[in-house]
């Protein structure tokens, strides 16, 4: 039995890909590289960065105008992911839960001020 979701993601900004930190494995390199039709290595390179400790490969990021940096792959007209299909484990499994805690408080602002477009930005530690 699938458990009832609380969000949905379109009406969101995109937070969870603005974490600066999203890890991901040689696998999801992998997927990455047949997306777009490049070695392995070549995909690393291009859209990853090394992460906390020898081994672990993060994410690349770029200039994002509500919170400063998100991942490189985020639409930034639509805030929606420009390679969905190949998106990392982490990504498909975001956030985890049948709750996201930035999307309640999301809806919360936007009821509070009576602005369903308003994005509640936040800095990341």
């Amino acid at each position: 039995m699938e458990l009832p979701v609380f969000f949905n993601c379109m009406n969101c900004p995109s937070y969870c890909c603005t974490y600066p930190r999203i890890p991901v494995t040689r696998r999801d390199v992998r997927r990455l590289a047949r997306h777009f039709g490049l070695s392995v290595e070549e995909a690393e390179r291009r859209y990853t960065k090394k992460g906390y400790g020898a081994r672990e490969r993060v994410l690349r990021h770029r200039r994002d105008e509500h919170f400063g940096s998100a991942c490189r792959f985020l639409d930034q007209e639509d805030r929606t992911c420009t390679v969905h299909a190949a998106r990392p484990a982490i990504c498909r499994d975001h956030p985890g839960t049948a709750r996201c805690g930035y999307y309640d408080f999301l809806m919360a602002e936007r009821r509070l001020l009576k602005d369903p477009t308003h994005v509640a930005t936040t800095n990341h530690p």
